[in-house]
C-alpha cells in the first residue's frame, strides 16, 4: 500500500485551494439558491438543487429586517463562517495539474493554472490548503481500512478506523468545495479551470495494476461467472473515481447537458483516439487508464442524456468512442501494460456500455447505428478459434524479418498478429467471456443478432460448452438461444439475470412483453440496472445507489443552464487556447442589469467576479449578481440598494481588508456590503472645499484616500477615528482639480491626474513626492496603475499614455481619432477602452501602438458609454450607459 501510495502522489494531482468555510450540507434544499454567495430561500415552490452551501457572508449580529445574513438556512451545522467567505474567489485557486504522461504527444496533459493574472488573486496559508490529491489517494487508504484486521488487538482496528473516518471527512469537504467552486465561478471558468481539471484526474484514477483489480465481497463468487452484465462489477478505480464522477455531473447538473455533449464527450474521444503510428504499438499506462476511464464516463453520460440528443449523437459515439476503444480491446498486436487484467476490465465496461445503449435506443436502432462495434466485438472470438489452429505457423513465419507476421481469415482480410500476444488474449477472450457475451446480447437483440453477428452460432456454442462445464448434467447449448427467455435465471446464479419480463428491449428503455408495451418503473429498487452503485466517499444524490441503476436519469432544469447566448460564449471560451493572453470582444449579450433612474457613473466588479457595484446619478449605489441566467436576453434584478447618499454617487470601490465598501458623493460613506449598514461617513472638514477623487488602498491596508479641491490628500482609516495623514500635492503651483486617484497594487505610491494635465506621484510611506510632470495637454479622465510601476492614463486631448513612474518619456502613446478615452480597464498587458461614440477598443502595453476598435451595435447596447468595468477571470465586459442600464457583454 505504501508503494501505490507513493505512485499516486506522484501523479500530480490537483492542488484546489479556497479561503472558504464548508458546513455539512452538502447541497441546498429545493426551495433555495444561492444569492450573494450564501443561499436564500426564494420561494415555496420546489426548485431546482443549486450549488452546495455557500455560507454566510457575515457573522456580524444585525437586527436589520434587509440582513442577508439573516437568511440563512437554521438547521445547517457548522461553525459560523466570517465575512472573508465572500473573498474566496480572491484566494489562490491554483488548479494545477501535472500528470506524468508516458506520451510525448499528449500536449493537453500539461499544467493548467488559474493564476495571479487571471483572477489577481490573494494567497491563502497553507493550513487552510485542502488538496483533491490527497483525499483520492486516501480512497485507498479507506478501501483498504474497510476491511479491518480481525485477529489484530483491539487499539489497531481502533486506529485505523479513525484514520479512516478522517479520510472521508477530508475527501467529502474537498468534494464540497469543488462543488462550491464550479458554481461560484461560472460556467466558462468552471469549465476551463475545474471541469478540464476533474477528466484528467479521472484518468489518473484508473493508473496501475492495484487500481484495475476487482473488488470482490467476502462470499461472493468471482466476478465473471456471475455472468450478469446489469451489476456492476467494480474494480478499486472504480472507487477511487467515484467522488470526481461526482463532481463532474454536478457541473453538468449546473450548467446543462452541453457540458455533457461538448466539453466531455469530446474529451472522451481524445482520451480513445488511436495514437499517430499506424504500425503495431503497445499502449503505455496512461493511455490504458484512459481508455478504463473513458468508458466509465460514457456510461454515466449515457444515462442522463435526453432521448433526442442521444440519438443525435449516437453516429459520433459509434465512431468516436465504441470502435476505437474496441480497435484497441481486440487488437492481435497492440498489448496491455497490465496485461490481461486490464484488458478483461475494459472488456467487461465496454460490454455494459453497448448493452446500455442497446436498452436505451431499442433492437431497430441497433441494427441501424451499432452493427459495427458489436459484430466487431464478437469478430475477436472467430479470429482466435482461427489463431489455435495456426500456432505452428505463426511460430515459423516472420520470425527473421523483425517484421509481425499476417495470417489470412476466413473473412479473406489479411491482418498483422503478434504471436507474443496470444496467451493474454486467450486469456481475456475465454469461454467464460464468451457466454458473458453471448447470453445478454441474445436476450437484448433477439432474432437481430442473427443479422449483425455472422458469427453467432460459434459465440453461442463457445457459451453452450461454458455451461457444461460448469455443470455437466445442464442441458446442452439449446440453453443459450437468444429466443428463450427462461434462459435468464439459469445463466445468473445469483438472481441478477435480465429485468424479470425483460425478454426483448424496447424503444428507448421500454419492455415488450407479448405484444405489450412496458415502461420499467425505476420506484423498483430491487430491479438492477446495467449499472451498479458506485462506492465512493462522496456520494450525495449523484452517487446514490438507485442513480447508478436506471438506465436513464433526467437533468433536473437548472436556473444556470446554457442556453442561446451563453451557451454560445461558452462553447467559444472551451476552445480558446490556455495560453492565449489577449483580450478577445465578441460582443455577445450575455445580460441586463436595470434598476438605476439616471445615468450609471461608475461600475466597479468585486475581487471575486461573482458580485459587481455600481453608482448612478440617482444617488443610489447598487449591489447586483454576477451569475449566469437565462439565453442572454434576461434581465437581474439587484440585491441590495445603498440610498443614503444626497448627491449623485461618482465612485464606488470595495476595501478588500475589512471588506466594506467605499462609495463617494462629496463625502464618503463606508458601509457594509451584506446589510447596507452605514459604518462611516467622512465629511469634508470645509464645505467649500468638497473632496473630488477617492480611491481604496490594496489589502492589507485599510486606508482610504481622499483628494479635495485644493489639492491636498489625505488618508483615513476605516478603523480609526479622525485622519490619518494629510499631503499637500500642488507645492505651490496651481494646476488644478484632482480628478483621477489611483494607488499602486503595492499600496506604496499614489498618483494624482488634475484638470490641466498635470500628474503627482507620491510616496504613501513618507508623503514625498516623487515625481511632478506634464503628462497631457487635456484634462485627465482616468487613471490607472499596474504591477511593474507602470501608469496608465487618459486625457481629454485624446490620449491614452503608458507610463513608467520614474521615467521621464512615456513607454506608449495611443491616439484616439474621433472622440477621448474617458473610461478604460486592464486585463493583463492589454488596455481595453470605451468612448462616449460606444466604440470599444483593445491595445496593448507592450507592443508598439496599434488599437483594434469594436462599434457596439444597438441591439447589444442602448443609450451612450458612461463606464466600463473588465473581469479578468471570465473575460467579460461590463458597460454602463446613461439611460441607467449595464449590460454584460463577451
Amino acid at each position: 500500500m505504501d508503494a501505490e501510495a507513493a505512485a499516486a502522489s506522484g501523479l500530480g494531482l490537483l492542488d484546489y485551494t479556497s479561503g472558504v468555510s464548508f458546513h455539512d450540507q452538502a447541497d441546498l434544499p429545493e426551495t433555495e439558491d444561492f444569492q450573494a454567495g450564501l443561499y436564500v430561500a426564494e420561494s415555496p415552490q420546489p426548485q431546482e438543487a443549486e450549488a452546495v452551501s455557500l455560507g454566510r457572508l457575515s457573522d456580524k449580529s444585525s437586527s436589520s429586517e434587509t440582513s442577508l445574513g439573516e437568511e440563512r438556512v437554521a438547521d445547517e451545522g457548522g461553525a459560523p463562517v466570517d465575512k472573508s467567505s465572500l473573498r474566496s474567489g480572491d484566494s489562490s485557486q491554483d488548479l494545477k495539474q501535472s500528470e506524468g504522461s508516458e506520451e510525448e504527444e499528449e500536449e493537453e496533459e500539461g499544467c493548467v493554472v488559474l493564476d495571479e493574472g487571471q483572477g489577481e488573486q490573494d494567497e491563502v496559508p497553507e493550513a487552510s490548503e485542502l488538496t483533491l490529491s490527497n483525499a483520492v489517494l486516501s480512497m485507498d487508504t479507506v478501501v483498504a481500512g474497510d476491511g479491518g484486521a480481525d485477529g489484530e488487538e483491539e487499539e489497531e482496528p481502533l486506529t485505523e478506523q479513525s484514520e479512516g473516518e478522517e479520510q472521508k471527512i477530508l475527501l467529502d469537504t474537498a468534494c464540497k468545495m469543488v462543488r462550491w467552486l464550479s458554481a461560484k465561478l461560472g460556467p466558462t471558468v468552471a469549465s476551463r479551470h475545474v471541469a478540464r481539471n476533474l477528466l484528467r484526474l479521472l484518468t489518473s484514477c484508473y493508473v496501475g495494476p492495484t487500481r484495475q483489480q476487482f473488488t470482490v465481497s467476502s462470499g461472493e463468487s468471482p466476478p465473471l461467472s456471475v455472468g450478469n452484465i446489469y451489476q456492476r462489477r467494480p474494480v478499486l478505480g472504480d472507487i477511487v473515481s467515484g467522488p470526481v464522477l461526482s463532481c463532474l455531473l454536478h457541473v453538468a447538473h449546473l450548467y446543462g447537458e452541453p457540458v455533457l455533449t461538448y466539453q466531455y464527450l469530446p474529451y472522451i474521444s481524445y482520451l480513445v483516439a488511436p495514437g499517430s503510428t499506424s504500425g503495431p504499438s503497445r499502449l503505455n499506462s496512461r493511455k490504458e487508464a484512459g481508455l478504463l476511464a473513458a468508458v466509465t464516463l460514457t456510461q454515466k453520460i449515457i444515462v442522463y442524456l435526453s432521448d433526442t440528443t442521444l440519438m443525435d449523437i449516437l453516429p459520433r459515439i459509434s465512431h468516436e468512442v465504441l470502435l476505437p476503444v474496441l480497435s484497441f480491446l481486440t487488437s492481435l498486436v497492440t498489448g496491455f501494460p497490465s496485461g490481461a487484467q486490464a484488458r478483461t476490465v475494459l472488456c467487461m465496461k465496454t460490454i455494459s456500455l453497448i448493452a446500455l445503449i442497446c436498452l436505451r435506443i431499442g433492437q431497430e436502432m441497433v441494427q441501424q447505428h451499432l452493427s459495427e462495434p458489436v459484430a466487431t466485438f464478437f469478430q475477436i472470438f472467430s479470429q482466435l478459434h482461427e489463431l489455435r489452429h495456426q500456432d505452428l505457423k505463426l511460430e515459423s513465419a516472420g520470425r527473421s524479418e523483425g517484421q509481425l507476421p499476417k495470417v489470412a481469415f476466413s473473412d479473406g482480410q489479411l491482418r498483422p498478429v503478434d504471436p507474443t500476444l496470444l496467451d493474454e488474449l486467450q486469456k481475456v477472450f475465454t469461454l467464460e467471456m464468451a457466454y458473458t457475451i453471448y447470453v445478454p446480447f441474445s436476450c437484448l437483440l433477439g432474432d437481430i443478432i442473427r443479422k449483425i453477428v455472422p458469427n453467432h452460432e460459434l459465440v453461442g456454442e463457445l457459451a453452450g460448452l461454458y455451461l457444461e462445464s460448469m455443470s455437466p448434467s445442464h442441458p446442452s447449448p439449446a440453453s443459450v438461444e437468444p429466443t428463450a427467455p427462461s434462459t435468464g435465471p439459469e445463466w445468473d446464479p445469483q438472481g441478477g439475470g435480465c429485468p424479470q419480463d425483460d425478454g426483448h428491449s424496447g424503444t428507448f428503455g421500454s419492455v415488450l412483453v407479448g405484444n405489450r408495451i412496458q415502461i420499467p418503473d425505476d420506484s423498483q429498487p430491487e430491479s438492477p440496472g446495467p449499472l451498479g452503485p458506485i462506492s465512493g466517499v462522496c456520494g450525495g444524490d449523484l452517487g446514490s445507489q438507485r442513480e447508478d441503476n436506471a438506465l436513464k436519469r433526467k437533468l433536473p432544469r437548472s436556473a444556470h443552464g446554457l442556453s442561446g447566448n451563453w451557451l454560445a460564449h461558452w462553447q467559444y471560451e472551451i476552445g480558446v487556447n490556455q495560453q492565449d493572453a489577449h483580450f478577445h470582444f465578441h460582443q455577445i449579450r450575455l445580460q441586463s442589469f436595470p434598476g438605476h433612474s439616471g445615468a450609471i457613473k461608475c461600475v466597479v466588479p468585486l475581487s471575486s467576479e461573482d458580485f459587481f457595484l455600481s453608482g448612478s446619478k440617482d444617488r443610489t449605489v447598487r449591489l447586483w449578481p454576477l451569475y449566469n441566467s437565462g439565453d442572454g436576453t434576461s434581465e437581474t434584478a439587484s440585491r441590495l440598494v445603498y440610498a443614503q447618499h444626497r448627491k449623485s454617487v461618482f465612485f464606488v470601490g470595495q476595501l478588500e481588508a475589512p471588506q466594506c465598501v467605499v462609495s463617494c458623493d462629496g463625502a464618503v460613506h463606508v458601509w457594509d456590503p451584506f446589510t447596507g449598514k452605514t459604518l462611516r461617513m467622512v465629511e469634508p472638514s470645509d464645505s467649500r472645499v468638497p473632496l473630488t477623487a477617492v480611491a481604496v488602498m490594496p489589502a492589507p491596508h485599510t486606508s482610504i484616500t481622499m483628494a479635495s479641491s485644493d489639492s491636498t490628500l489625505r488618508f483615513v482609516d476605516c478603523r480609526k477615528p479622525g485622519l490619518q495623514h494629510e499631503f499637500r500635492l500642488s507645492g505651490g503651483l496651481n494646476p488644478g482639480l484632482v480628478r483621477s486617484l489611483a494607488v499602486s497594487p503595492s499600496g506604496r505610491s499614489v498618483v494624482a491626474g488634475f484638470s490641466s494635465g498635470f500628474m503627482v506621484l507620491l510616496d504613501t510611506r513618507t508623503g514625498l513626492v516623487l515625481r511632478g510632470w506634464p503628462a497631457h495637454e487635456g484634462d485627465i479622465l482616468q487613471i490607472k496603475a499596474v504591477e511593474g510601476s507602470v501608469l496608465v492614463s487618459s486625457s481629454s486631448d485624446h490620449s491614452l499614455t503608458v507610463w513608467k513612474e520614474l521615467e521621464q518619456k512615456p513607454t506608449h502613446h495611443y491616439k484616439s481619432t474621433s472622440d477621448p478615452i474617458h473610461t478604460f480597464d486592464l486585463y493583463g498587458s492589454e488596455v481595453v477602452t470605451g468612448t462616449v461614440a460606444n466604440k470599444i477598443g483593445v491595445c496593448s502595453l507592450l507592443e508598439p501602438p496599434s488599437q483594434a476598435t469594436t462599434k457596439l451595435s444597438s441591439e447589444n447596447f442602448r443609450g451612450t458609454l458612461t463606464s466600463l468595468a473588465l473581469l479578468p477571470t471570465k473575460r467579460h465586459l461590463l458597460l454602463g450607459s446613461d439611460n441607467g442600464v449595464i449590460r454584460l457583454l463577451a
